[in-house]
């Protein structure tokens, strides 16, 4: 089996319409109605497929979809259509879980904002883990998207949110947004929000303090691998009783690295029991590679490939460390172990 932990919901542009309604009205006209059913998503097309073709394409038989980060729009105010904009994505997610119940599984959007706690997340936490029967959630580690106001996550200010992702046994994929800030685009601005992240992390005392927290970084652990010999020498947790090292194997990892020196650089680094299978197609890497022809986001070959990984490493990255990160949500649905 082969489960995807980083993909993205493929709405079309009933979901952009209903987000330019809410930003141009600033919630005057009240919530309103999105109009994304099942029927709606059910032949949406991406690089003119539909999203089931294109996991089809290249084996994939599980995707967890969690909302497109750049357009949550957690810097606009009022706060109030940063709620309504998450919940309608949330509802999307939904809707295509509805149409593929054994394919696709929910990782929630949270309707985050600048300098606010994250307890005003908890209502659509519950709601869409609750009702809609999502298995994680995705954080934006820098809703501010640029401003700077929001600590990084190490810091007392996430606090409550850990101690509801503990209380619920809920997952969370770790995944920077947008950027307002014109030096940088939202690819670059992910890579940078990630890397601070878990450097904010492993500089803490959060795993200390919340020992099964369950926390999975986008895009490989961003720059940290590449760097991993700086951080070495300056970080080893805030007792300095534990290497880096130590530290970074307390957070998971996905493989949305679209070359092959750069996944077995990740594997070698953290292992392959800290990594899980993550392509975020379609989405940046759905291109061409024009020295192989194949998809840049087309990674089970890659992996397969690697020669250092065995077939238990091969199967875990696959679908087993999944499946051990989501728990029962997860495996009980899809008739696996946790």
């Amino acid at each position: 089996m082969i489960i995807d932990s980083h993909q993205h919901v493929v709405a079309g542009p009933r979901l952009g319409s209903y987000q330019g309604g809410l930003l141009n009205s600033r919630g005057f006209h009240g919530k309103g109605n999105h109009g994304i059913t099942p029927d709606y998503v059910k032949d949406l097309k991406q690089r003119g497929k539909t999203h089931i073709e294109l996991l089809d394409e290249v084996g994939t038989d599980v995707a967890l979809l969690s909302p497109r980060p750049y357009t949550m729009m957690h810097s606009e105010k009022p706060e109030k259509i940063v709620h309504w904009y998450a919940e309608a994505t949330n509802d999307a997610i939904a809707a295509c879980m509805a149409n593929e119940p054994h394919r696709f599984f929910g990782v929630a959007g949270l309707p985050q904002s600048s300098g606010v706690s994250p307890t005003n997340t908890f209502d659509e936490i519950d709601r869409c883990v609750n009702e809609l029967g999502f298995v994680g959630i995705m954080i934006n580690p820098d809703p501010g998207e640029g401003d700077y106001a929001t600590p990084g996550m190490g810091d007392e200010h996430w606090y409550p949110l850990y101690e509801k992702m503990v209380a619920m046994n809920v997952p969370a994929l770790i995944h920077g947004a947008a950027c307002k800030n014109p030096r940088e685009s939202f690819h670059n601005h992910f890579i940078t929000e990630e890397s601070i992240a878990v450097l904010s992390l492993i500089d803490s005392p959060v795993f200390d303090m919340f020992p099964t927290l369950k926390l999975l970084i986008s895009h490989g652990g961003a720059s940290i691998p590449y760097q991993v010999g700086r951080w070495r020498s300056q970080l080893r947790g805030p007792n300095d009783t534990e290497t880096f090292d130590d530290r970074l194997k307390k957070l998971y990892f996905d493989t949305g690295l679209y070359n092959t020196e750069s996944l077995e650089l990740l594997f070698k680094i953290v292992g392959p029991d800290r990594c899980l299978f993550g392509t975020e197609r379609p989405g940046a890497g759905s291109k061409t590679d024009p020295r192989t022809g194949n998809w840049y986001d087309d990674l089970k070959p890659l992996i397969e490939g690697i020669d250092f990984l065995t077939d238990a490493d091969k199967r875990a990255i696959f679908s087993g460390n999944a499946l051990a990160m989501h728990g029962e949500r997860l495996s009980a649905k899809l008739g696996q172990p946790a």
